[in-house]
């Protein structure tokens, strides 16, 4: 008994100690690194600046470090004069122009027709993305909401132009969303909303320290009280030196931003979860297509994977990223001997080893980097010229001929399950191409999923894309609306909408809604299918909501206006879909609404100038020919 007691004692005394030294089991392997505890805390790079001042100014020159600011003069690499600040998107008949309003940066939207302006936006550029190296982009701001202006600065090319994925028909103007997914690439980690997708309390200004090294709290803490480690001789364990990491996890930490793919998260876990010495899929999982040919188009931030694909690579096992790079230190400024350098470790000198001319070799100062790591454009940013990291002898391995794809592979499990696989080919459908091809491998992992949830969860999801809202109905009819996820509820609940039941979307869009209190969407579909079940009240205090968190959500505008106008409340209605209109004036219903309002209080003259609006824009919409019809019996 007495021996029993002291063993007792001693695991509760061990407990403690590893509870206070900030170790906590992660997953079945410990990580050595005590700041990897979640209750470490993080204390901004100026803390870090208190001892490193030589590695901060360094590191704040660097892509890394410029990747996102406050939109200032300072932070802009872009061009305001007349020759270049102008863009024009010819497919929806927008002109946009930057320009300089004291020390704010605005872009005006603005229409012009028979040498008329007919419309005119304004927003304020709250952030500016980018180091200017290659590009800058523009964020608004809007009560917290953060969304992607419409166009970007082409620093390489010098040139305005539409922002990447807004061109050739696809201009989301100022609504596109800048989700987690995102921000936690292009920035320090922001504290974000709970319950968003795009709302931030805070938003930090450029990548940060505590990124690669993880958070510094205990650092800080030990050294504050000269608890002091000889890190020439081992290694300091209360923070993340990437160095000291093995290969494959000092990879990992390069790739959680430099492996552009499809990102699908696992079930709980948030894009804010990495730490530096995680393993990717111990959060998510990436996954790229692949072709039975050379196929080199790739995306801007895919290095990880070029590189992975490098004979140097696969046959040396020990390549990292900062074998050729140093973090600290922006690559404009590494000077070419040190990327050349790290060639060198594995092959001897050129003058021994190239088979290129003598002629060629001086001529390019015997730059092997230069060489075997060659420039080359994107396929997801236009005007840009990269470095692309596939490493290998130019002419000799690019004879291989452009093939058809043959499916995706997860870049960081060696071992998927069925679930994870059936997820990446749906998040690919969705955001990449609608091949119906895609969705008959979902079908066939659909078939090895074993767990009943997370079968039933692919299920509706693929019925959905598929839009056999019938199914996904029928497949929801075995579980409740609390036993699902936001977005599984959400696919649900509009699933009966567009089955014209609207009382049965109700339970589902409140679900969601719960999880997801701040996505505006959720809430204007809930309200819209308020409004359609005939619940007045309900949907006018959804709208509202909407409109108080994000006053530019033009489609609020429009069934708010739509509520007041079949309520008796005649100057609002047409202020609310006025205001639609002045966001966004290609809104069809809005503008339908807006002149059966006119026409019901046989103001004749106002519902003219809407129905000649709508007979030039909107001449075959059969909505317009009855509203004609309505407007000549006045």
């Amino acid at each position: 008994m007495r021996n029993f007691i002291l063993i007792t004692g001693l695991a509760v005394l061990l407990t403690c100690i590893s509870f206070c030294t900030g170790k906590t089991k992660k997953n079945e392997t410990d990580s050595p690194y005590l700041n990897q505890n979640d209750t470490v805390r993080y204390v901004g790079m100026e803390t870090c600046r208190l001892c490193h001042s030589d590695k901060y100014e360094s590191f704040r020159h660097t892509g890394m470090g410029m990747s996102f600011d406050h939109a200032t003069r300072k932070k802009s690499a872009a061009l305001f004069d007349e020759a270049h600040a102008l863009v024009f998107d010819s497919m929806h008949n927008f002109y946009y122009k930057p320009y300089w309003k004291g020390d704010d940066l605005m872009v005006m939207e603005f229409r012009i027709e028979a040498g008329d302006t007919t419309h005119k936006r304004v927003e304020k550029i709250a952030y500016i993305v980018g180091s200017g190296q290659h590009t800058n982009s523009h964020m608004i701001d809007v009560n917290g909401y953060i969304y992607q202006a419409p166009i970007t600065f082409y620093t390489q090319k010098q040139e305005w132009d539409m922002a990447p994925g807004m061109e050739d028909g696809f201009n989301a103007r100022f609504s596109r969303v800048i989700e987690f997914e995102c921000m936690n690439c292009h920035n320090g980690y922001p504290e974000p909303v709970i319950g968003s997708v795009n709302k931030y309390q805070l938003v930090k200004t450029g990548i940060d320290c505590e990124r690669c090294h993880g958070p510094g709290g205990l650092h800080v803490e030990r050294v504050s009280n000269n608890i002091l480690v000889d890190t020439s001789n081992e290694i300091d364990y209360s923070i993340v030196n990437p160095k000291k990491l093995p290969i494959d996890l000092q990879n990992a930490l390069c790739m959680r931003c430099h492996l552009q793919g499809v990102d699908v998260l696992n079930d709980g876990a948030t894009y804010f979860d990495f730490k530096p010495g995680d393993k990717i899929n111990d959060h998510w999982n990436i996954f790229l297509p692949r072709f039975d040919g050379k196929n080199d188009k790739f995306l801007m931030a895919s290095q990880a994977d070029r590189l992975m694909q490098s004979k140097c690579f696969i046959e040396s096992g020990k390549i990292s990223c900062i074998t050729c790079h140093d973090p600290h230190v922006s690559v404009k400024e590494t000077p070419v001997a040190t990327f050349n350098n790290a060639c060198i470790q594995c092959h001897s000198a050129p003058e021994v080893t190239c088979t290129e001319k003598i002629a060629v070799r001086q001529l390019q100062n015997d730059n092997c980097s230069g060489c075997h790591i060659q420039k080359s454009g994107s396929v997801d940013i236009p005007h840009v010229s990269i470095s692309d990291h596939n490493i290998r002898i130019p002419g000799r391995d690019d004879e291989k001929p452009e093939g058809t794809f043959i499916g995706l592979k997860c870049m960081t499990d060696d071992a998927p399950s069925a679930y994870t696989m059936a997820k990446g080919y749906l998040h690919y459908y969705e955001s990449f191409t609608h091949d119906p091809l895609l969705l008959d491998s979902v079908e066939k992992y659909l078939q090895h999923i074993t767990l009943p949830e997370q079968k039933r969860t692919i299920q509706i999801h693929l019925y959905y894309v598929q839009q056999d809202f019938l199914a996904v109905t029928k497949s929801a009819a075995s579980f409740k609306p609390n036993d699902a996820d936001a977005y599984t509820a959400f696919r649900v609940g509009d699933a009966w909408m567009e089955n014209g039941k609207y009382a049965e979307a109700i339970p589902w869009l409140q679900t969601a809604e719960k999880w997801l209190p701040y996505d505006l969407d959720f809430r204007f579909k809930l309200g819209s299918a308020y409004l359609l079940h005939g619940d007045i009240a309900e949907a006018t205090k959804e709208f509202q909501f909407i409109l108080t968190e994000d006053p530019k959500y033009e489609k609020a505008w429009n069934n708010l206006g739509f509520i007041q106008m079949n309520t008796g409340k005649t100057q609002d209605a047409e202020a609310s879909l006025l205001q639609c209109l002045q966001l966004d004036p290609d809104y069809l219903q809005a503008r339908i609404n807006l002149a059966e309002l006119y026409i019901a209080n046989r103001e004749k003259y106002k519902a003219k100038q809407v129905i000649d609006y709508l007979e030039k824009h909107n001449p075959d919409d059969p909505q317009v020919s009855a509203v004609m019809l309505r407007y000549r019996a006045i």
